[in-house]
């Protein structure tokens, strides 16, 4: 016979008043449970009954936590709202892995208010037994269903930052490290940036020691043992996700050798085979990009001479010889080469940067002829440099507010810091003995409030002289992109927003 409200209402009384003999009243707890079999009113009313009386009957634990769990399975969304939001009362003991285990795989639903409601119960019983619940979640994140694996991953990377230090004790941050690192063994690109910075936000790895585990996290997800394939999209851009979580993590104790090392053996000489993930992402300049901003955090390198010398010969590659001229004082060629500013500026920077722990690099391991093809290239690519800062500055002179807003002023404004980083760093390599003093802050860095649109034109712009601009170099902001990576036929994919400004100008056409 099926239970009625009255059986409910009425053998809840029983309960409720039998104070310390309520474990004698085994029965009447069982009429409740029985009331998941009932009608919808029946069913909201067990939903709230069961869980209260749920700690007295504990050979029937087994049974009421079943029992609210086909609740919280029932068509009837508020049913499900009403057993679900109960759920955490039996997060006691033993229960409370089960409890997690339930509530992460009810993650999955599309509706929102149960979806919100599963979140609080899950917050719930985190404040009771962070470890427990994090067994539970990390359980489904490594075994269960793909829909309940990524919303247990989105929902650790967004609600464990906000959770209080009595909760996020040091031991249960050790413990989400542990099972985070079982996690990355086989993880997409997506999930891999979502539990790096679940990782990276824990106080436990904010020291020194700290971040350099993490490091070396992104180094075995970037298989830097091995060498670059670089026709292969899915290998290239393992490598660029992987660099971009690690830059935020270098400092000058925690060093990007390894990374750079990488880049000058095996990706640099294959820099322009390399197959984008993106049609629309000019591949050589990110791979610059990265390069240029983890130089400045290298530690002691034991191959700092053969990575000087790839960068050294890399950059040779973008700093052509002037044009030959022939008898009546007109160049030969039919062109003058295109000036990559963008790409040279990068180059420069690394070089500059790895240069400063080699400072004779180029007078002691450059041969003497290498040497002059080098100065005639830079200084054929300072006086294009000259040229065109004067143009810059003209097109800009005057202009603020919205007139700098417009898309055009906008690569202006850009290609003006570029050149100008260009120069200050020329300058230095042509001191004699070439000088690594001056510091810039590179082009694609946010732009300071405080920062000149059009810095003052220098008073000596012979390329004998020095020259400083003393600015801040910052970690690269993090990109909101989605990667997808699973190996081997995962793929990943990344955010556009690349431009090389430098591209397409020559010293007779002016910026095209």
């Amino acid at each position: 016979m099926a239970v009625t409200i009255e059986d409910l209402y009425r053998n809840y009384g029983i309960l409720a008043d039998a104070k310390d003999n309520l474990s004698q009243h085994k029965d009447a707890y069982q009429v409740i449970l029985d009331g998941v079999k009932g009608g919808p009113k029946e069913k909201r009313l067990a939903a709230q009954f069961i869980p209260k009386f749920f700690s007295s009957f504990p050979e029937l634990a087994d049974a009421a936590i079943n029992a609210q769990l086909d609740l919280c399975e029932d068509e009837d969304v508020s049913i499900r709202r009403q057993a679900i939001k109960e759920l955490p009362r039996f997060a006691t003991g033993e229960n409370i892995l089960r409890v997690a285990d339930i509530l992460t795989q009810l993650l999955q639903t599309d509706d929102t208010a149960e979806f919100n409601q599963v979140n609080a119960s899950l917050i719930s019983i985190f404040k009771m037994d962070a470890k427990g619940t994090l067994g539970g979640l990390f359980s489904q994140i490594l075994q269960g269903e793909d829909i309940v694996r990524e919303r247990a991953i989105k929902f650790l990377s967004t609600k464990l930052k906000s959770l209080p230090e009595d909760v996020m004790t040091k031991e249960v941050e050790e413990y989400v490290f542990a099972e985070t690192k079982k996690v990355l063994e086989d993880v997409t690109g997506e999930e891999f940036v979502l539990l790096m910075r679940i990782v990276s936000g824990l106080r436990v790895l904010q020291t020194v020691n700290g971040r350099q585990q993490l490091v070396e996290l992104v180094v075995e997800q970037a298989f830097l043992e091995q060498a670059l394939n670089p026709a292969d999209p899915d290998t290239v851009d393992r490598l660029l996700q992987c660099t971009r979580q690690a830059l935020p993590l270098f400092s000058k104790n925690v060093h990007s050798t390894r990374f750079v090392t990488y880049f000058c053996e095996h990706v640099l000489p294959n820099l322009s085979t390399l197959t984008s993930p993106v049609a629309e992402l000019d591949i050589q300049l990110e791979v610059l990009k990265l390069l240029a901003e983890m130089s400045p955090f290298c530690g002691d390198m034991e191959k700092l001479e053969a990575n000087l010398n790839m960068l050294f010969t890399k950059l040779l590659e973008y700093m052509p010889l002037p044009p030959e001229e022939v008898e009546n004082g007109e160049n030969s060629a039919s062109e003058e080469p295109k000036l990559q500013f963008s790409y040279v500026e990068c180059l420069l920077f690394s070089f500059h940067q790895l240069g400063k722990k080699l400072p004779d690099f180029l007078l002691d391991k450059v041969d003497a002829e290498r040497l002059k093809d080098f100065k005639i290239r830079l200084q054929y690519f300072a006086r294009g440099l000259q040229v065109y800062i004067r143009q810059l500055r003209v097109a800009l002179q005057g202009k603020t507010g919205d007139a700098l807003k417009t898309e055009e002023n906008k690569i202006k404004v850009v290609a003006l810091k570029i050149t100008n980083n260009i120069n200050v760093l020329i300058k230095d390599l042509f001191h004699n003995p070439p000088s690594y003093k001056s510091t810039v802050t590179l082009s694609w860095k946010p732009v300071q409030k405080t920062e000149a649109v059009a810095p003052k034109r220098p008073s000596n712009e012979d390329m004998g002289s020095g020259g400083s601009t003393k600015k801040q170099i910052s970690p690269q902001p993090r990109r909101d992109a989605r990667q997808i990576y699973n190996p081997p036929s995962g793929k990943y994919s990344a955010s556009i927003g690349n431009f090389n400004y430098g591209e397409g100008w020559s010293l007779s056409q002016g910026y095209i």
